[in-house]
Parts: structure tokens; sequence; C-alpha cells
């Protein structure tokens, strides 16, 4: 369906891969995601219990049929259930013989236990989440301890390893992604998202283990195994007072595991990994990753939209009061999107209550409002009136607070639009002369 409408368009992938994911989703209007049946979900749930039943000694797919219509009156007609079960027979087979391609893929897995550090000023032991990965075809190992599994230091170690291994794999596959996420705080983006952008920055893709107990992943399991035994079991003894301290002492341990000579090989996974796959992986890009974090927002009567995170305002093109904005924001940049388009850049400011507005974005009257200076107003008197300038210098010579006098600038411009120009010019001699710069008196 993607590839057709990209044919009826004459759309460019080149073009396509350099969107954003709003820009992107207006190309294509893809809708919402397939509706999916509660009887379906029931049915999944139970199949496995299905399956092991047929095992049973006289034990048939009516039956089962039956009883489950009887424990769910909603569910599948007998049709219907045979033909799930049958297809979930054909699904279950028995495992295969996985052969890896160089630089193909990494795993990606958080390890079950903890490391910790001693924190010198209390005294506090912190632990640590140990974040590992392997490339399957030279099993060559990478680990390095984070202080939690959030989105952040998920993709702070990720970034880590890929700059360790010198360049990208074609695919990154997460144990599970759900799993690195801990929701510190409400602005949190979702690690679906965070991968995503990750992958297109780096110019890899995401795919995610199965759910449950997948076999395909064995590798970076059995890498956490040989992780305990050759890292945390010869650190167990040894008190470490920083993080960097720790991950200097995880880093020197993962070097001696991959120059291991491996059981049954004549080479080490550090030899075959230099020797055979590191020269296939893509070249790292040369910007750094930021990651990317998502919200939405309404355009607010002033023309601003406010960043919860920081409680700072970015102004938005005044046409779009009112409208829903889509916010992308990173590190150090703020983008607004309104119906699929980017409206506004800004550079992040983290100073709270405060505003960041680009002057093309307000209305003509706000400009005037904004623009209002002693010099924007003598400019302007200058390419009036000779007699009208002279008037203003007199004027803001005054030692009066120059906002006092604005008002008055405003009636003396209105008194020359309204007034013949040889009676206007006399009008400000007299009051040049008699030293009477207000409006009443030119008036």
């Amino acid at each position: 369906s993607y590839l057709r409408k990209i044919e009826e368009s004459s759309l460019h992938i080149n073009e396509l891969l350099k969107l954003e994911d709003p820009l992107l989703e207006g190309k294509f209007h893809a809708g919402n995601p397939s509706y999916k049946e509660d009887r379906y979900e029931h049915f999944k749930a139970n199949v496995d219990y299905f399956l092991k039943e047929l095992k049973r000694t006289g034990v048939t797919k009516q039956l089962l049929w039956e009883e489950y219509k009887a424990s769910y009156p909603g569910g599948y007609s007998h049709t219907q259930f045979c033909y799930h079960l049958n297809q979930q027979e054909i699904a279950a087979r028995p495992s295969a013989v996985l052969h890896h391609d160089p630089a193909d893929k990494l795993y990606i897995d958080f390890a079950g236990k903890t490391l910790s550090y001693i924190d010198k000023s209390t005294g506090e032991v912190i632990k640590c989440q140990v974040f590992v990965a392997c490339l399957p075809y030279s099993d060559y190992c990478f680990a390095m301890a984070v202080r939690s599994q959030s989105v952040e230091d998920f993709i702070y170690a990720l970034t880590c390893c890929l700059n360790h291994l010198g360049g990208t794999p074609r695919a990154l596959v997460p144990d599970n992604l759900k799993a690195a996420v801990i929701k510190a705080d409400s602005y949190e983006p979702g690690i679906n998202t965070a991968m995503d952008d990750l992958a297109n920055h780096y110019g890899t893709t995401v795919v995610p283990a199965r759910a449950r107990k997948p076999k395909d992943k064995a590798l970076v399991e059995n890498q956490v195994k040989l992780i305990y035994s050759r890292v945390y079991a010869k650190l167990r003894d040894r008190q470490f007072f920083s993080i960097q301290q720790l991950n200097e002492a995880i880093s020197e341990k993962v070097l001696a595991h991959n120059q291991t000579r491996m059981q049954l090989k004549d080479y080490c996974r550090e030899e075959k990994f230099l020797a055979d796959e590191k020269h296939l992986l893509k070249a790292l890009p040369e910007t750094v990753y930021e990651i990317k974090y998502y919200k939405q927002y309404k355009v607010g009567p002033n023309n601003h939209i406010c960043l919860q995170k920081d409680k700072h305002y970015y102004s938005v093109p005044y046409v779009h009061i009112g409208k829903q904005a889509t916010v992308i924001y990173t590190r150090s940049t703020v983008s607004i999107y309104i119906d699929c388009k980017r409206v506004a850049f800004h550079l992040r400011s983290y100073l709270k209550g405060r505003y960041t507005s680009v002057k093309d974005h307000l209305c003509s009257t706000h400009q005037h409002y904004q623009d209002r200076s002693p010099d924007y107003y003598m400019a302007k008197a200058k390419s009036k009136s000779k007699e009208l300038h002279n008037l203003f210098v007199l004027l803001f010579k005054q030692d009066r607070y120059p906002e006092q006098l604005y008002r008055t600038c405003d009636g003396f411009l209105k008194l020359q639009r309204i007034t013949e120009p040889d009676k206007f010019e006399k009008a400000c001699q007299i009051a040049i002369e008699n030293q009477r710069y207000n409006y009443g008196f030119v008036a």
C-alpha cells in the first residue's frame, strides 16, 4: 500500500527519509492502527493450554471448543476456533540453527543482576544496571554500567557501544524495549520513538526480539552469563567510589573476556571481530545523536506554547492561535509542527517563565508594540516630516521615562496623517519656538 502511494504521488525515497515523523505522516495519512478483537486476545491467552490439552488421550478439538464456548460464550465459532488452532500448530515448529552474517545484527540486553559503587560523601551504596550487547557473528561483547534503565541511560549506553565498535550494524535487536524504560517523569518519551530516532540517525533499523522466551537471542543471554563469571565474580571483592571507576574496571574485564580463546575454536572474539566484522560496519555519523522528546500542546492566545518540562514559552505564527501543535525537542532545539508542517524552530532555553519570540510570528499590532523605542519613533518621524523629526528629538531629550512619551508620539503621527502638510509643519514650528512639546498644544 505504501509503495503504491509512493508510485502514484511520485514521491522520492531519499526525500522521505529526510522528513521528521509528523511530516512523513502527513504524506501518507496512514490512519489508525488495526483494531484487535477482544475474543482473539482471549483465545491467544489460552492457546498454550489448548495445544497442551490436545496431546492428552481422547481430547479433540470439538471437546475443547465446547469447553471454550461454555466458559466464553462470545468466542469463536467451531470453524474459526479450529482455524486459529491449526495456525498455531503450524507455527509451533522445532528450533533451527541460526547462521549470522558479519556486521548484520547487534543484540542488546540488560543483565538481571546489578553492580554498585560507594558514594564517598554519604557512604551510600549505589546500585547500577549493567548494559550488555554482542555481535552474534563474532560473539564480540560490550558491557558498561549505567545508573538506571531509563530512556536516557539506555540510549547513552547504546551510543557508547556503537562508538566503541567504531561503526553501526544493519540492525539493532533489543531484548524488550519496555524493559529499558523507567517512567521517572511524565515528559519522558516512549523508548520505541527514541530507538527509531536513534536508528534513523545511525542509518540502521530496529528489530525487537520476540516476546516471552525467544530462542533467537540466546547469544546475548549467554553473554550475560559469561559477564557474571568473568566480570561480576572477579570484581566481587573490589570497592569503587564512582561510576567512572566501575566502568573502567568493567571495560578491563570485558577486554580480557574478548581476548580469551574460545572453546573448540582457534581464535578469540576480538580477533574474529577485527578480521571479519569491523570493516563491514557502517560508518558512524559526523554529528552526535540527541534524543528527541514528543509532546502535544495547544497554541495559546498570545501565540506561544509552553514547554512544561522547562516552563518556558516559544512563539508560533499568530495565524495558528488555538490549534493543536506537535512539539519535538532535544537538548538544544525545539521544533513546532502544525498540520504536518514545521511552523517554528527555536534554540532551547532553560530559563523558567521566560519567552523566546520571533518578531515575524507576531501580528502587526504586537510587532509595532515591541518595536517601540526613541530611535524607532525618530526614524519614522524623519520619513514623514523634517519639523516632526526635530520635535521628536527635542521631546526625547527631556528628562522623562521614554515609554511615557510613546503615546505622545503616536498622537503626533496621527495628527500628521489627518492634517494638511503646511498647517502641520507650522504647528510643529510654533511648538518648538515655545518649547511646548505636548500633544494638546500641537493639536
